[in-house]
């Protein structure tokens, strides 16, 4: 079976959805049958793509000569564009180019990359995958996989296939990595200024204040459509509320205010506004020990496209609930019977009996 008709029909994967329980950075539950919705680490694309084209190696022979060409883009949630090519001249060689949103003035990047982007992908990938410089042109990143240099171990595969769907999470939460890193061993990374910027969305930024003992996180809040503004800013207030359940206290603090924390304070002035306020989180070291460190890192750096998809969510829960009424008393006016005329007398009305209505009675 060739490659395109293992690839599922919907192609583009905007959000890429998990369905699980965890108590970083989210809203506890309100009835143990409710289940939070998070946005997952992996583009579920990159992993179908990536599956359908790899092989065990004993079905190499066959599957070069049902090689086919490959050439697919997408584009998922705050702007982020793949590409993923195969040809027919090296149908084991996988490119994969990443581009990632242009980095505002304050925000730390280099080449277009996020601060130790290249570095992270050395340490996750190791020799598995090669970095071409420069990248295909109108990408960030590009990154060649083959197939046919991989070692036989089905498990050594498939992780490498995991971590080649997680490279958004590598690269986009690089320099964060390095803050939390630090933290993890109760210190600051000597280079980092007091304030730190981080890109996270086209032409967006949130900050941080490494310290020794914690990390403060601030988030400016925008939206561009005014009931999204009021919808996030209701839902940052409950997401605050939330937070001191007794079920969340191992959880980072979180707080919202309607004006910039003094945290921010020397911040550029135009990266300050935020129309549904500021919402900030102090990670303790607690938070990125062991296996929390990617788990803390992915939540933080997703926490606007996060909110943004609840509000979405609540928009299409309201206009659902509100068409479902109107049809329901539209039905109802479809199924009211007309009364018979009626005469009225001294100012008062009444019904016209026929001669069954009596006998009825």
């Amino acid at each position: 079976m060739g490659l395109k008709s293992q690839l599922p029909d919907q192609k583009i994967d905007g959000v890429v959805l998990l369905l699980e329980s965890q108590q970083c950075l989210s809203i506890p539950l309100e009835n143990p049958g409710t289940l939070k919705v998070t946005l997952g680490f992996d583009s579920s694309v990159i992993d179908d793509v990536a599956a359908a084209f790899e092989v065990p190696p004993s079905d190499a022979v066959d599957a070069l000569d049902k090689a086919v060409e490959l050439d697919y883009q997408w584009i998922e949630f705050d702007d982020v564009r793949y590409h993923v090519q195969v040809t027919m001249k090296n149908p084991s060689i996988l490119l994969l180019s990443v581009s990632l949103p242009n980095p505002p003035p304050e925000a730390m990047s280099f080449d277009g990359l996020p601060l130790g982007a290249i570095e992270a992908i050395k340490t996750a990938y190791g020799t598995g995958f090669q970095i071409l410089d420069p990248p295909r042109d109108g990408f960030s990143l590009t990154l060649k996989l083959n197939f046919s240099k991989l070692r036989p171990d089905e498990a050594y595969r498939n992780s490498l296939l995991t971590k080649l769907a997680s490279i958004r999470e590598v690269v986009m939460g690089a320099p964060l990595k390095i803050i939390l890193r630090h933290l993890a061993s109760r210190s600051v990374a000597p280079e980092l200024d007091r304030l730190v910027a981080i890109m996270h969305r086209p032409n967006e930024t949130f900050f941080l204040v490494p310290q020794a003992d914690k990390v403060t996180v601030a988030f400016p809040m925008r939206f561009k459509d005014s009931v999204d503004t009021i919808l996030a800013t209701s839902f940052l207030k409950q997401f605050v509320e939330a937070r001191r359940a007794a079920s969340l206290s191992s959880a980072p603090s979180c707080s919202w205010s309607p004006t910039a924390p003094q945290e921010l304070e020397g911040a550029p002035k135009e990266t300050l506004s935020a129309n549904a306020g500021f919402v900030t989180f102090v990670i303790m070291p607690r938070h990125v020990e062991g296996e929390k460190l990617d788990r803390t890192v992915w939540n933080l750096s997703t926490f606007h496209a996060y909110v943004s998809y609840h509000v979405k969510c609540s928009e299409g829960f309201m206009h659902t609930r509100m068409r479902r009424r109107v049809e329901s008393m539209i039905q109802a006016l479809d199924q009211a019977k007309p009364m018979e005329k009626t005469r009225s007398m001294n100012n008062k009305s009444f019904k016209r009996l026929g001669l069954n209505d009596v006998n009825s009675k």
